[in-house]
């Protein structure tokens, strides 16, 4: 049974290590290829975009695929779209393999927006210092609030960077530990984050840390995800897959 991970985070790379040795299961890791130094896949693995709807619709047709999970980022909406419009076109069994979003807990001082212009002007007209976690696709919008001091996180250099012009660049990887991120935003003087509802423990720790320092949280929710089966736990994902092979 040929089975088709869409990748690109954490949950897929666990997922592409459950399966690997399954004598059953022919996995392939498809990743989009805009982070530079990938993690280091221990299934067989492509790079790069589908070209849309049919792109996609022509790959899992050409390469016989079975079964899809998509383990994409939960902010990859657009990717997400296209594989549910092409595994329901073909027929195809999908699953949507992700992380729980974060939820606020006591002494957190949310504000929640839904997309990342709404972000920019959520940051007021006073010039604020900001620590942006972002990704580095949408930094332009925030172009929109040259007012602010930006602090930008990434993993690798954005070109959208450009567009703000007053700030810094840090290029790293999480995990990030809660005891690191203090330290970073006090010394920063960061006064509000900004970032992206991703959920996960990987870089949970900034939102400890702002609560710890009492700094405002502007959170961009996620868009509405796709009605598709979903899963959160890896067990069950692997045996919705198992489930999938074909009687002997």
């Amino acid at each position: 049974m040929r089975l088709l991970i869409l990748g690109g985070t954490t949950e897929a790379n666990a997922l592409a290590r459950q399966v690997v040795g399954w004598a059953e299961l022919e996995p392939i890791l498809s990743l989009a290829g805009r982070t530079q130094n990938p993690a280091e896949s221990p299934i067989p693995f492509r790079t790069g975009g589908f070209g849309g709807v049919d792109g996609l619709k022509a790959y899992l047709t050409d390469n016989k695929i079975d079964v899809v999970v998509d383990a994409t980022h939960p902010f990859a909406a657009q990717m997400s779209a296209h594989a549910a419009d092409a595994c329901r076109d073909l027929n195809l069994p999908l699953a949507l393999f992700t992380r729980a979003a974060w939820r606020p807990v006591p002494g957190d001082r949310w504000f929640s927006v839904s997309d990342m212009s709404e972000a920019a002007s959520a940051l007021g007209i006073k010039a604020r210092r900001v620590f942006l976690t972002v990704g580095g696709l949408q930094l332009a919008a925030f172009a929109a609030a040259p007012q602010h001091h930006y602090l930008v996180r990434t993993i690798d250099p954005p070109q959208a960077a450009a567009a703000l012009s007053d700030h810094k660049l840090i290029l790293a990887r999480g995990p990030f530990s809660a005891e690191d991120e203090v330290a970073l935003m006090r010394g920063a003087r960061i006064e509000v984050l900004v970032t992206k509802n991703s959920g996960g423990k990987a870089t949970a720790a900034k939102l400890a840390a702002a609560r710890q320092l009492g700094i405002d949280v502007i959170m961009v929710e996620r868009p509405k995800p796709e009605e598709v089966l979903a899963f959160e736990k890896l067990d069950d994902v692997m045996s919705w897959i198992l489930g999938h092979r074909p009687a002997p």
